[in-house]
């Protein structure tokens, strides 16, 4: 955490040196305190110590802003600036987020909350800030140029107003989107109903995180912002497996799991083990005559699901982007296959000369997990993972929900590997085989007489 002393100093505010123009003399009697966070751990709740109470979220591998109640208004101070996220370990990432991290700190509110957002630019260009989904009056929407002049670098600006429906929610730039979001400048918003809504059940766990994806050279630390769809790095939260956190459940909890997609493409996530409900979008709660149960929700661009269900199948439930190029790390897009070629003369030629040389991919491309091969610095291998059973063999959107039914209420610690049952894993089988059926006889097959109608009406042979 940074104090909000030596922030202030690093931009010369002291000594009441923001400008006028940019933040309103309401605003102007102090700022809210900024706090920051650089670790890549998920952080407890944060319990309402103010305003209407409601039941927090927990951001996977993230945390929830700090505010303070100014004269029944909420506050909270965002500083967009430069940061270093790790991705997993072994890896960091130069990108541009809020206060210490990519994605920034979660929003919470409630409905009816009349809320006040500083938001400071650290960045060597101006910015915007856009309320993604939000009801609002047109000049705090945050689109550069078109409802407001740009915040310019070393100046605050002030949004205001308030929370007029619960859902789920994002923010993100409206100014250089394509640096901008393509640098991590992105958050979640979490609206909480102020009273019990119809359409809107009570749970246990409540988590939130967006989908977000780069593309970082092995050995590079910044995205290439000009890469549309082939990125090689996909991300929850920033973070990529074996980085994810899992989400943790004590059994018979109803679980909320909110997703947002601020990636070029769309991602089917799909749980294992359970069936869900599509409870909301950004449009809010959704009717009950609508939602059907599903295993996997497809996230489009610029949308967010809110899926839930009653985690009461215990064990360690895999939870993942369901496109398989998504579950992996560092991916080459112009890899030859090599699947069947005999490498075995040429193998033994370059060996001599590259004495490191290893084979790859003539038996598919499980081996890259196990291989020892030596990785370029601030990189990740492109299947990782230990399980309790060897290689997951996975990266990228991949985690778990862990269900156990000796986990404590509001204890969101990793449980460990599940221990199932006696009986309950497969296994290799030790016994003879069967001879298998055939579907076919061996005998040759009958004559067929085959008749066709040509379109003069007469019938050929």
């Amino acid at each position: 955490m940074r104090s909000r002393r030596s922030f202030l100093q690093s931009l010369g505010l002291t000594g009441g040196a923001v400008a006028a123009a940019t933040v309103s003399r309401v605003a102007m009697a102090a700022l809210p305190e900024p706090v920051f966070q650089t670790s890549p751990d998920t952080m407890a709740p944060l319990m309402p110590h103010s305003g209407r109470p409601y039941n927090p979220v927990v951001t996977l591998n993230g945390w929830t802003l700090p505010w303070r109640m100014n004269n029944g208004v909420k506050e909270f101070h965002l500083v967009a600036e430069p940061v270093v996220r790790e991705m997993a370990p072994g890896m960091k990432a130069h990108l541009w987020g809020y206060n210490g991290q990519s994605p920034g700190p979660t929003i919470e509110v409630v409905e009816g909350d009349r809320v006040r957002i500083f938001v400071t630019n650290k960045l060597p260009e101006h910015t915007t800030m856009h309320w993604h989904g939000q009801r609002l009056p047109n000049g705090m929407d945050g689109v550069g140029g078109l409802t407001q002049a740009p915040i310019q670098p070393g100046k605050t600006y002030v949004y205001e107003f308030i929370a007029r429906r619960p859902g789920t929610f994002m923010y993100h730039p409206h100014a250089d989107e394509m640096t901008q979001m393509a640098m991590g400048m992105m958050g979640f918003w979490v609206t909480h109903p102020k009273a019990r809504h119809p359409l809107i059940d009570e749970v246990q766990r409540d988590y939130c995180f967006l989908l977000n994806s780069y593309d970082i050279d092995p050995g590079s630390y910044t995205p290439k912002i000009m890469t549309m769809l082939d990125q090689n790095l996909w991300t929850w939260n920033s973070r990529m497996f074996p980085g994810i956190d899992p989400l943790v459940a004590r059994q018979n909890d109803k679980v909320r799991i909110r997703i947002g997609n601020l990636t070029m493409t769309n991602h089917p996530i799909h749980l294992h083990g359970h069936e869900f409900l599509i409870t909301g979008t950004d449009g809010g709660p959704t009717p009950k005559s609508t939602r059907w149960y599903e295993v996997t929700a497809d996230v489009a661009v610029g949308q967010m699901r809110q899926i839930e269900f009653v985690a009461d199948e215990e064990g360690d439930w895999a939870f993942h982007c369901h496109k398989s190029h998504h579950t992996m790390n560092a991916m080459g897009h112009n890899v030859p296959t090599m699947i069947g070629v005999d490498h075995k003369d040429v193998s033994r030629r370059i060996t001599k000369l590259i004495p490191d040389y290893m084979v790859m991919g003539e038996r598919g491309m499980a081996d890259m997990s196990e291989m020892e091969m030596p990785l370029p610095d601030n990189t990740v291998a492109m299947m990782t993972g230990q399980g309790p059973y060897g290689s997951v063999e996975m990266g990228g959107m991949f985690s778990m929900v862990k269900v156990r039914k000796d986990q404590k209420p509001g204890d969101y610690k990793d449980p460990g590997w599940f221990k199932p049952p006696a009986g309950t894993v497969a296994y290799e089988w030790a016994g003879p085989l069967v001879e298998p059926t055939r579907s076919m006889d061996k005998s040759p097959p009958p004559n067929v007489e085959l008749s066709v109608r040509k379109p003069s009406g007469h019938a050929g042979h």
